[in-house]
């Protein structure tokens, strides 16, 4: 960890503390962060909506 010139402490990619933290991707079913980052294609679902949707896949036959 470093510190900028004239700002909150800094990671050491760069970007702020308060960033990073606002960097993860919302899940597209409750609206809940998740574990992954924004840039991350495709649906992007929580670990409860993870679970759910594979329930419900696996029953589906």
């Amino acid at each position: 960890m470093r510190r900028s010139a004239a700002g909150p402490p800094v990671a050491d990619g760069g970007q702020s503390f308060a960033d990073r933290e606002q960097s993860f991707a919302d899940c597209v079913q409750c609206r809940r962060p998740t574990e992954y980052p924004v840039s991350r294609p495709g649906i992007v679902l929580c670990p409860v909506c993870e679970w759910q949707e594979a329930q419900r896949s696996a029953c589906s036959g």
